[in-house]
């Protein structure tokens, strides 16, 4: 037993510097997401380490959501830095009104992601054409969806806004 105890003995620290050696990573770079290993739809990202400058949805309920460890009750807006209260409660209040915001925005995000809340809903043709005419592409998902991509997203350095009511809202 003396033997493969001595062979272990000294092949470890080879085997500890060689490791060591293999991957070095500049002091800058990020490490790639886990979240990529999970269904990017199933769950939200609830990694710790994010950019200051990036906000990153981090938890949802029925009545709001956690935006970069701050609680935001009822309808959230979401644009590059910005978090804002969102005025519709229930999916029959979105209209071009209370997304009438993205007529202003500079620089117009690439998608909107309108998150309905517990369920899918269908959009009226009326408003899909006004945000069409803002040049942005929509996706209409539920919420905690919607959460999720928003973060994949972002991370991802895209141009992106998410307009939600909460989970527990449902038509």
């Amino acid at each position: 037993m003396a033997a493969p105890r001595r062979k272990l003995v000294t092949t470890l620290p080879f085997l500890i510097r060689n490791l060591r050696k293999e991957s070095p990573k500049p002091a800058n770079q990020t490490l790639p997401s886990l979240r990529r290993a999970f269904s990017l739809y199933d769950q939200i990202n609830l990694i710790d380490k994010v950019p200051e400058d990036q906000l990153r949805f981090q938890g949802y309920s029925d009545t709001g959501f956690t935006v970069n460890g701050v609680d935001y009750e009822g309808s959230v807006l979401v644009y590059e830095k910005l978090v804002m209260s969102w005025s519709p409660k229930k999916f029959s209040e979105i209209t071009q009104e209370s997304l009438s915001i993205f007529k202003i925005l500079k620089p117009v995000p690439d998608i909107l992601l309108l998150g309905c809340g517990r369920y899918i809903e269908p959009i009226d043709p009326e408003l899909r054409r006004f945000l069409r005419s803002t040049g942005m592409k929509l996706e209409v998902i539920d919420s905690r969806n919607a959460s999720s991509t928003f973060n994949i997203l972002n991370e991802e350095g895209r141009m992106v806004a998410a307009a939600l009511l909460p989970y527990g809202v449902s038509s």
